[in-house]
């Protein structure tokens, strides 16, 4: 099983750490647990799990699965694991999983969906293992406004505003990320899938989910200096990531 992932996995988990990067601890996480509201019953199926930063902020005493297709990341995984009872496997997201386990209450796919080809598989995979009405979290980076090489900041100078530029939008892109940037084409690369909104919310209703809601949120980071004012409107008025909620439906 080999992924782009794995070459990273070192970079990436020294970069998120135990408890996430600065988005994780204070965006994603906190309003991911708010969604999900799990419980000592409920059971969590995490799809695409990275190094394991979900399993270590749900309650103590909710069952939890975490799959990645990365061994390093699994490993690294297993070495934080905080509790004996969560478990963790190697495994492609995309394929059918190693788990006889169909009845979790909730599944979720945090910051991953991205970097996956064919988005399609992983929601048959999570309706598969989830009970009826039970819950489905996608955390995405923003697909309207965070589309690698197609769009970026910009200032319009007589407005004293900055806006969000967008070159491309509802074609599906597949985009290399290069890991470190300086070292150009020496850089190890992962790769980022960008798909529309529509896209998403045509493959829940194909795999017989419906949306309970979808949010998006913004940074809550605040800038100094002369470009302040501009810089936090943009901020507040420009979300970075978008969570979808879905509920498998009942036969």
């Amino acid at each position: 099983m080999t992924t782009s992932w794995d070459r990273v996995g070192k970079w990436y988990d020294s970069t998120v750490g135990d408890e996430g990067h600065y988005y994780h601890r204070t965006l994603i996480m906190p309003n991911s647990l708010k969604l999900l509201k799990l419980t000592a019953q409920s059971s969590l199926l995490d799809l695409a799990c990275g190094q394991g930063v979900l399993s270590r902020q749900i309650p103590p005493n909710a069952s939890y699965v975490g799959l990645d297709i990365a061994p390093s990341l699994i490993h690294s995984a297993k070495q934080q694991k905080t509790n004996p009872h969560h478990q963790f496997f190697v495994a492609d997201a995309t394929k059918s999983l190693p788990l006889e386990k169909h009845d979790f209450t909730h599944a979720a796919i945090v910051l991953a969906l991205q970097n996956i080809e064919e988005p399609l598989k992983i929601f048959k995979n999570a309706h598969k293992h989830l009970l009826p009405g039970g819950k489905f979290l996608i955390i995405l980076n923003h697909p309207c406004f965070r589309i690698p090489r197609q769009s970026s900041w910009k200032v319009d100078t007589d407005n004293k505003i900055q806006y969000r530029r967008i070159d491309s939008y509802m074609s599906s892109m597949k985009i290399p990320i290069q890991t470190h940037p300086s070292k150009g084409e020496k850089s190890t690369a992962t790769w980022s899938f960008h798909h529309p909104l529509g896209k998403y919310t045509q493959w829940l209703q194909e795999t017989e989910f419906t949306i309970d809601l979808i949010e998006e949120w913004c940074s809550d980071k605040v800038s100094e200096g002369k470009a302040a004012k501009m810089e936090n409107r943009s901020r507040q008025e420009i979300p970075l990531f978008m969570a979808i909620l879905a509920e498998k439906k009942h036969v």
